[in-house]
């Protein structure tokens, strides 16, 4: 939908009262019972602290096989798997709920998490998938990398991305990185807004120049005036950096430097997560920034 038609349709003060009513509720936390994943439900839960009348549903996804000490497949009792599941669900569930007066809720069942997720996304009207980026060791951060590349490949639904170190503190600066190219129809207003809408922070948009050149003549004006428009109410600071061939360091980079509390991204239109989730940007964004990344689709 173009950007103008959503913004024209009403008084702008009223169109940011619409906003208001309809931010984030309903909280999807994928646990695997990894100390990254158990780290993101704790994130969960004190972020959505800040969010009245707030859900938060965790959600864990078994196979139907384990495997034994010669890695030969072992066929499980699901009945049984759903009751480890659902008191391991549990025990986390009692041990997150003094950050938040949320509604914690639990769900087990088997499949395969991206698939299930997308069609519980839907079913439950949730509005935000919060996860970890590694699993419980460092042989399994990439298959868990890949799970989540997976994830937010679906386009239903916008995923928080948390790095297995961050704590939640209330949101304050949020750093949205762009490249500029056919503002109106790449960028995703109502996810964009919605989030900024929930915390009014301050407000970095992040330009960065991939070619090490920077190409401001009418063309991105004429974008960063797109931008502008979209982003109405919020007061943006617009930044333009330099990369070459190492995106994701300068990005990361910037936002420690600048204090930031997320990183927004669209993944459709920009490499930097697709980038992000290869091994070694895995490696770079578990050991080396703490800052949670938001994935957004129009």
């Amino acid at each position: 939908m173009k950007l103008r038609s959503i913004l024209d349709e009403t008084d702008w003060m009223e169109n940011l009262t619409k906003e208001n009513d309809d931010i984030m509720k309903k909280i999807i936390v994928p646990v695997d019972f990894s100390d990254t994943s158990k780290n993101a439900a704790r994130y969960a839960a004190a972020f959505s602290a800040d969010i009245e009348e707030s859900e938060v549903l965790l959600y864990h996804v078994y196979d139907n096989f384990s495997f034994g000490s010669d890695g030969s497949p072992l066929q499980n009792d699901q009945d049984t798997q759903k009751i480890i599941a659902n008191s391991a669900l549990h025990n986390l569930r009692t041990e997150i709920l003094p950050l938040t007066k949320s509604t914690i809720g639990i769900l087990s069942e088997t499949g395969s998490l991206a698939e299930n997720l997308e069609k519980l996304v839907l079913h439950n009207g949730a509005d935000l998938v919060i996860m970890g980026i590694s699993g419980a060791s460092r042989l399994e951060q990439v298959f868990i990398g890949s799970n989540t590349l997976k994830v937010i490949k679906k386009e239903n639904f916008p995923v928080l991305i948390v790095p297995p170190d961050a704590q939640y503190k209330r949101i304050k600066k949020m750093a949205f990185a762009s490249d500029f190219k056919d503002v109106e129809n790449n960028v995703p207003v109502n996810s964009l807004r919605n989030m900024l809408s929930l915390f009014r922070p301050e407000l970095h948009v992040i330009h960065v120049d991939e070619d090490r050149q920077a190409h401001l003549g009418p063309a991105f004006k004429k974008e960063k005036d797109a931008m502008e428009y979209l982003l109405q109410g919020f007061n943006p600071e617009y930044h333009f950096l330099s990369a070459g061939i190492d995106f994701t360091r300068v990005i990361s980079n910037y936002a420690d430097e600048k204090e930031m509390d997320v990183i927004i991204t669209v993944p459709k239109h920009h490499s930097f997560l697709a980038d992000l989730f290869t091994q070694t940007h895995t490696e770079k964004l578990v050991y080396h920034t703490h800052i949670p990344v938001l994935a957004i689709h129009q």
